[in-house]
């Protein structure tokens, strides 16, 4: 039975935080406020940009007025902005030659494709789950049944125990528990590696790492 494998994106296949350091920055002056410390906001990304804002300080009622902000910013930026993780292209090859496979990420969908078209590594990808296709996001099971549903509809049909998710925080983690799959973390990104084992057996020190593990299975 063919596996799927989904990604996470931010800390798993792209290093995007100097654009996200950038963008977030932007914003923070062009409303006037301090600008927070870079291992602040790094502390929260993998989450909405509501949330994060919110977790930074920004009132509730304006957290949709700089979440807009952060994306007209970010569009224009994110592709020289943002760079492949070492072996990432690598893993995703190696995944795609007996894996079917899916990202499921808190970026939107859109900013996701023109990114890995810029790579020229969307063509791998089944299906794309992003911010907007979602009501919930990680933790939330949401995303990753979404995307497994898309994978489905192409006719490739994989029992859970086959099925994973590779990320850098605990919100793959735990979004791959409430799923019912399998998650897998990695060192390369955002999250502490004594968070990531409290939510998985699995740790490794990045996504080729986690593909080769998951083909000996």
């Amino acid at each position: 039975m063919k596996k799927i494998i989904l990604f996470d994106m931010d800390g798993t296949l792209i290093d995007s935080a100097s654009g996200i350091y950038e963008s977030f920055e932007a914003v923070f002056k062009a409303n006037n406020m301090k600008l927070p410390k870079r291992e602040e906001i790094s502390k929260y990304i993998g989450y909405t940009l509501q949330d994060m804002f919110a977790f930074l300080g920004v009132n509730r009622e304006l957290v949709e007025q700089f979440s807009e902000e952060y994306k007209n910013y970010y569009v224009n930026i994110c592709k020289q902005e943002t760079k492949m993780l070492p072996n990432a292209i690598n893993s995703i090859k190696l995944a795609y030659s007996f894996a079917t496979l899916g990202i499921v990420t808190t970026k939107t969908s859109a900013t996701s494709k023109k990114i890995l078209a810029h790579f020229d590594v969307e063509k791998y990808f089944t299906t794309i789950i992003g911010r907007e296709d979602v009501t919930q996001t990680k933790p939330d099971k949401e995303p990753i049944l979404k995307a497994i549903n898309n994978i489905n509809k192409s006719g490739i049909y994989t029992e859970n125990n086959n099925i994973f998710i590779i990320g850098d925080t605990i919100l793959d983690l735990i979004a791959a528990q409430n799923a019912g799959i399998n998650g897998i973390g990695v060192l390369c990104g955002f999250g502490e590696e004594r968070h990531l084992r409290e939510h998985s057996n699995v740790v490794v020190q990045d996504s080729l790492s986690a593909v080769k593990y998951i083909q000996t299975l």
